[in-house]
């Protein structure tokens, strides 16, 4: 991950896709969100998804598994490099999660994550705050899910 300086508002990056099967919804919904529309085909289409839908949250895990992938790939970048790795922080929340269309089996969604702002902690000025934008768009291009985050960054350590 980047120290907090090196991150503007208006960065963004392409964090990969993830491809949503039968096997994986119903596999998710059986575990965490145990849902008719989410376990079997007839009671998908037979409801307001039309479809075997997969759960919101399955969706918004899947974006975390793409950040995480997207964190060990800059960790592994920099040790290329030889430069120490950077660690985010932990987040202080998210607001506005919004399941804008029904994600369904055969889908593909692409996420991304975009810089909106960032601040120096006032408590905790080793920190920074960078406020993001994250969105997935499924395979025709069409805004499927979306939230904003908080998490803190450490800044750069002063030079000696």
């Amino acid at each position: 991950m980047s120290y907090f300086e090196d991150i503007k508002p208006g960065d963004h990056r392409s964090l990969g896709s993830f491809s949503f099967t039968a096997e994986n919804i119903k596999a998710f919904a059986a575990r965490f969100d145990p849902q008719p529309f989410h376990l079997d085909e007839e009671a998908g289409r037979n409801s307001i998804f039309g479809g075997l839908a997969a759960s919101g949250w399955h969706v918004s895990s899947a974006w975390m598994k793409m950040m995480v992938a997207e964190f060990q790939r800059e960790a592994a970048a920099r040790a290329l490099r030889g430069e120490p790795p950077v660690a985010a922080g932990p987040s202080p929340g998210f607001r506005n999660l919004k399941w804008i269309k029904p994600v369904l089996a055969g889908d593909t969604v692409s996420y991304r994550w975009e810089a909106v702002s960032t601040r120096v902690s006032e408590k905790r000025p080793e920190w920074g705050l960078v406020n993001s934008l994250n969105t997935g768009t499924n395979q025709h291009s069409v805004l499927v899910f979306s939230f904003e985050a908080t998490v803190f960054m450490p800044r750069k350590p002063a030079q000696a």
